[in-house]
């Protein structure tokens, strides 16, 4: 199985900045933003030692923070010259369908719908762009701010 190409693939999108800009947590575990524009956003995590579990492969709270991360940019994204938008997780679920040892994750968000203060988003994590590691769907409140 081959990872989906972007829904915005071809169309004008916010290539990333090499790292995650205002989330400490993510840049500690290495994480890179790659694309996001509206609807979509994408991370990448190349696998390391101190990432993975004691039977020797990704640590599922990896992979649901790849996923949270991914599902809530889908939502949150602003042109730049706009004041950036900010929420937080409600409800996620994940569902875990395959391990990985080493490679590189990306996970893709994608928006589903948008109300008045809360949006639903889904997710696929990807190792090498060839094995679907997991997937998930959330809901996201929208903030005035980040808290």
């Amino acid at each position: 199985m081959q990872a989906p190409r972007s829904p915005h693939a071809g169309s004008a999108h916010h290539d990333a900045p090499e790292s995650v800009v205002d989330n400490p947590f993510l840049e500690l575990i290495g994480v890179r933003q790659t694309q996001w524009c509206e609807g979509y956003a994408e991370f990448e995590l190349p696998v390391q030692p101190c990432l993975l579990n004691r039977q020797g492969v990704l640590q599922g709270g990896v992979l649901s923070t790849l996923l949270d991360v991914a599902c809530g940019y889908a939502g949150l994204y602003s042109p730049p010259a706009h004041e950036p938008l900010h929420g937080h997780t409600v409800s996620l679920t994940v569902n875990f369908i395959n391990k990985g040892a080493s490679g590189v994750v990306v996970a893709k968000g994608f928006l589903v719908q948008r109300a008045r203060t809360l949006f639903f988003a889904r997710g696929e994590a990807w190792l090498d762009g060839t094995l679907l590691l997991a997937s998930a769907q959330g809901s996201f409140k929208l903030t005035g701010r980040a808290r």
